[in-house]
């Protein structure tokens, strides 16, 4: 069916004008609302007023215009029904080929800083999504757009089919339509349920990013969805695969600590080594020292542009990904020679680009929790002996690290490095001993270090292995039913421990 009328009501006016003269050109009856009216009106583009439409007035400082039944009368009775033709009729409904909406900026509202509730509540658009869901509801009839980027499509195909839109491209838009406004409706619920902290269900829309290869493993689908494209542009090298994700978000979130120029290389998630200094190609000395075989084929990631001195040292070994803010044209042509290895530019703030929100899913569902944003450091010192502030650098250079390694997590560092790390163990005390141990077949003293543990030492043990290996200070959250034959190990070793009260569990 030839597109006759349209209906247009828009938010986001950047080049309307131009569609709507397109479709004027068309022949097409052109109706719209407030705003969009008077800019088409400026732009010597005949068009309808929506209450000379509906033969009612825009009323409530404009929240009822488009809610009526000769606007929706219009987009949903069904053409070729001999019943809804005769009840239109009758009615008066003229039929509405086309509708144009992008809807009222919530998003962009609730992003600013000082925004009120009322000013939120306000930016809560309610005719445009009842209009965008009645024409995709009707889309073997109606076309629908909510997307400025779809105009030259449709202006495309009506010209190639004298006028009409396909089947096939109206079926395409009304899918888009109902996901924009079931995702306009979750950004509205996820803000007014934080705002009014109330009970509700959880819901997720997303946009897709791209299909991957496959997941975790070839036998499993995958896809990406979200907005990763906005903080992440990959430079050179293969397509990122599911894996390569998992460990840039981990590498984001892990740097995302540290304010001085640091390099830190991770495998499968964990962190292999974590290294700052003012040169960076001396904190990827002291990063890779921790461990010069786990980085094989790992992830590196640094909080500075990468130069060439870097690029040299990094080039010398097998990597899969390389992450920095950016690379200069010297540092580039050398990591390009490795065909394989993606470089990947952090297009945002490493602590902008960190999710909010931590989602797993499980048998039967989802547990949904904050992610763990907690850095505040309680400097409670709970032993006889006060820490240095050498000591004290240590131990909160090692707490930077710990939090981003699975349980149990033990790292030994000094003031601007890690010397030793111990992952994923089913005993504290056996994270301990793997951090000793990665520690001496590196070649690395572990003498004056200090120790960080993501949960308490539910015993001595552990604190007195550190010990016996040089540490001279730990930092672990406490909350230990023997918290106090900790202390008391602690003391008689003449060791500086601190209590956070902030545990770090990484399942």
């Amino acid at each position: 069916m030839k597109i006759s009328r349209a209906l247009i009501s828009v938010s986001d006016k950047s080049v309307i004008a131009s569609f709507a003269r397109a479709l004027e050109r068309q022949g097409v009856d052109i109706i719209s609302t407030g705003g969009t009216a008077e800019l088409l009106r400026r732009e010597k583009i005949p068009v309808r007023e929506i209450s000379s439409f509906t033969a009612f007035p825009e009323v409530l400082e404009g929240r009822v215009k488009t809610l009526h039944p000769r606007v929706h009368g219009g987009l949903l009775y069904k053409r070729g029904n001999p019943k809804h033709e005769a009840e239109a009729r009758e009615c008066g409904f003229e039929p509405i080929d086309l509708v144009v909406v992008n809807l009222y900026p919530f998003e962009e509202t609730i992003g600013k800083p000082d925004v009120t509730l009322a000013q939120a509540i306000e930016n809560i658009d309610i005719g445009g999504p009842s209009m965008i869901r009645s024409a995709a509801k009707n889309y073997e009839s109606v076309t629908v757009v909510v997307d400025p980027a779809d105009y030259d499509t449709v202006l495309e195909n009506m010209r190639e089919n004298n006028g009409e839109t396909t089947l096939k491209l109206r079926e395409r838009l009304a899918i888009k339509a109902f996901i924009k406004t079931s995702e306009y409706d979750r950004v509205i619920s996820n803000f007014l349920e934080k705002e009014q902290a109330t009970d509700a269900s959880f819901s997720l829309s997303l946009p897709l990013v791209t299909r991957l290869r496959y997941g975790e493993n070839p036998h499993q689908k995958a896809a990406l969805y979200g907005d990763f494209d906005k903080h992440f542009e990959k430079l050179h090298g293969k397509e990122l695969s599911f894996n390569n994700i998992l460990d840039i978000s981990a590498a984001t979130n892990l740097i995302g600590e540290f304010d001085d120029p640091t390099v830190a290389i991770l495998k499968h998630t964990n962190p292999c080594g974590v290294g700052s200094d003012a040169d960076l190609r001396k904190a990827w000395d002291k990063a890779f020292a921790t461990d010069k075989q786990a980085p094989f084929g790992g992830i590196i990631i640094c909080n500075r542009p990468l130069g060439e001195p870097l690029a040299k040292a990094i080039s010398e070994i097998f990597s899969e990904v390389i992450i920095a803010p950016d690379f200069d044209a010297e540092a580039r042509g050398i990591l390009q020679k490795k065909k394989n290895l993606r470089l990947v530019r952090l297009l945002t703030a490493a602590t902008e680009a960190r999710p909010t929100r931590d989602i797993r899913s499980v048998c039967g569902g989802v547990l949904v929790q904050d992610a763990d944003s907690a850095n505040a450091i309680r400097e409670n010192v709970v032993t006889k002996r006060q820490p240095t502030k050498t000591e004290l650098k240590a131990m909160l250079f090692g707490s930077r690290v710990v939090k981003h390694v699975k349980s149990n997590a033990i790292v030994y560092a000094s003031a601007d490095r890690t010397l030793g790390i111990g992952a994923g163990q089913m005993s504290r005390i056996d994270a301990s001993r793997i951090a000793i141990w990665k520690a001496e077949e590196a070649g690395l003293s572990l003498k004056a270090s200090a120790v960080a543990s993501d949960a308490f030492f539910p015993f001595p043990d552990a604190l007195i292995a550190a010990a016996n290996a040089g540490a001279t200070c730990a930092i672990q959250p406490g909350g230990s039913i023997r918290d106090e034959e900790v202390i008391a190990a602690a003391n008689e070793r003449n060791m500086a421990m601190i209590f956070t009260r902030v545990r770090h569990f990484r399942h």
